[in-house]
């Protein structure tokens, strides 16, 4: 991850959509536009990449690769897995997704080659001079909780139209999980508008209709082809919310946002509600500044609180290649400056310190020799005593050697039998505690084993269940409600289409 040296204190906020090329200026609690953006070396400069420009995937790996080597196996597996381009040096920035359930390391990973920034930030990098921070833009979403603007967990979908591009994200339970560009920015929804219509439709006409007309009300002729649009809009979104909840096991999507960064009077999130069933609401919320009445775009708006949030409570992701330059003293031309003011200063000093440092040498070699010579005498005399003490402790410590193989052997031998008369467990009342558990999620035992190697006490329980959703709640209940006296081990649940029940093999160790 990327360390960015921020300024202390800080002045101001700016925000940049680095397509559009509009900046946004905080100031205490005040938002205001930039016309003309300067370089100023207090304030913080913050930007995003749209999600059609990276890429996004989730990587796991084994838990035992050490933290210091977690970088380069993520690295070494991203581009193996989408098999890109060795030729090209990805940027990757990743953050870790904490499953304490899952046998290895689960990972959100971003990557986006360098040229592609470097091409689109180069204008604004000509008039600030550097940016602290490029963020993918679906994890700014993360400010509406840590801010506790949006304070419910469940399943939540934020749908955004920006003017080149338009995104699906989601979080769980307040965390990202997924995000999916569709090809339904406002110029491709202008673009299909004018190929339903059948004439050229100026882009200007279609954002003045969708600013200040309700889809609803509006007597437009364009208001059946939109309608036509957006149907097909959320019919896309429906197959991607269809396969989110079958890749990452969601119940349910709870609730959908949707937003523009064009202020929008017709009430998409009503046509959402119908079109998908789910509980739908405007992309639109009060972040508390002080100029409200101003439509500020939500991405600009949620940039200017990300700083806001605690560093721990954000996404630490920053794509950024255009670092703020370190302190005067750190850079090359401030340790020359450093340099040679020094030589100068001991080039004069030198001549006097010289006839100073004789004397004062002379005199300190004087009193050490006259020091050396007690030194000498009582070194003889502690060096024939030490001799004496080591002898002394070697028999000391023969001794001591016998006395403690003594007590380890009695140790063992009383270690033996408590373990057999206390620790050992009985197998009736081990089964009797099991067996519990599993009548209570209602799955069948078809058979029990038990067996013992390399001290390990194990059991072996074939589950039977017509549903394999019973056998899982009962490998979470087991876990969490005996993680201090078992290990669990489950590998597959299979399913029999002739008998339509689900069969699989728990095993049970004794820790």
């Amino acid at each position: 991850m990327n360390t960015t040296i921020v300024p202390n204190p800080l002045s101001n906020v700016v925000s940049i959509n680095p397509y559009k090329e509009t900046y946004y200026n905080k100031i205490d609690n005040f938002v205001s536009e930039l016309n003309t953006p300067n370089f100023n070396k207090k304030q913080y400069i913050l930007s995003y990449i749209n999600t059609r420009d990276f890429i996004n995937s989730t990587i796991s790996i084994n838990r035992n690769i050490d933290d210091e080597d977690i970088k380069d196996a993520i690295t070494s597996k991203i581009y193996d897995d989408l098999a890109l381009d060795q030729s090209i040096e990805y940027k990757i920035e990743f953050f870790e997704m904490f499953d304490t359930t899952s046998e290895e390391r689960t990972f959100q990973v971003f990557l986006i080659d360098p040229e592609l920034i470097k091409n689109r930030f180069e204008n604004i990098k000509a008039r600030v001079n550097y940016i602290d921070c490029i963020m993918p833009a679906p994890l700014l979403i993360k400010s509406l909780y840590t801010k506790e603007i949006i304070q419910e967990s469940g399943v939540h979908c934020f749908i955004y139209f920006q003017e080149n591009d338009a995104f699906v994200t989601l979080y769980n339970n307040q965390e990202f999980i997924y995000t999916k560009s569709i090809p339904y920015s406002l110029i491709e929804i202008h673009e299909k508008l004018c190929e339903l219509y059948g004439e050229k439709i100026d882009y200007n006409d279609f954002i003045h209709l969708i600013s200040t007309e309700n889809l609803k009300e509006t007597t437009s002729e364009y208001k059946e082809f939109i309608l036509k649009i957006f149907a097909e809009i959320f019919t896309k979104i429906n197959e991607i919310l269809t396969y989110s909840k079958r890749a990452f096991d969601l119940e349910k999507v709870e609730h959908i946002y949707i937003g523009s960064q064009t202020y929008t009077v017709s009430k998409i999130y009503e046509i959402a509600e119908y079109e998908l069933g789910i509980k739908s609401s405007d992309f639109n919320f009060d972040y508390g500044f002080e100029n409200t009445a101003q439509h500020i775009d939500q991405l600009h708006a949620m940039m200017q609180i990300y700083l806001d949030t605690p560093e721990d409570e954000r996404y630490e992701t920053n794509f950024t290649i255009f670092h703020r330059p370190p302190p005067f003293l750190r850079r090359e031309s401030g340790k020359l400056f450093i340099t040679i003011l020094l030589s100068l200063i001991v080039s004069f000093a030198y001549p006097i310190t010289y006839w100073v440092l004789t004397y004062a040498q002379s005199l300190e070699y004087a009193l050490l020799q006259e020091k050396y010579s007690k030194l000498h005498a009582q070194r003889v005399t502690r060096e024939s005593n030490v001799k004496l003490k080591e002898a002394e402790k070697a028999k000391v410590l023969a001794l001591l050697k016998i006395e403690q193989d003594d007590f380890n052997d009695k140790k063992n031998t009383l270690i033996k039998i408590h373990k057999v008369k206390v620790d050992y467990p009985m197998k009736a009342k081990l089964l009797a505690l099991l067996t519990k558990d599993i009548n209570k999620y209602k799955v069948n035992l078809k058979t029990i084993q038990y067996s013992e190697e390399n001290n390990k006490k194990s059991f072996e329980f074939e589950l039977v269940c017509a549903q394999d959703k019973k056998i899982t709640n009962l490998v979470k209940y087991l876990t969490k409600a005996h993680e201090k006296e078992f290990h669990f081990s489950l590998e597959e649940i299979k399913y029999n289409e002739k008998l339509n029940l689900y069969f699989s093999s728990l095993k049970v160790t004794l820790l």
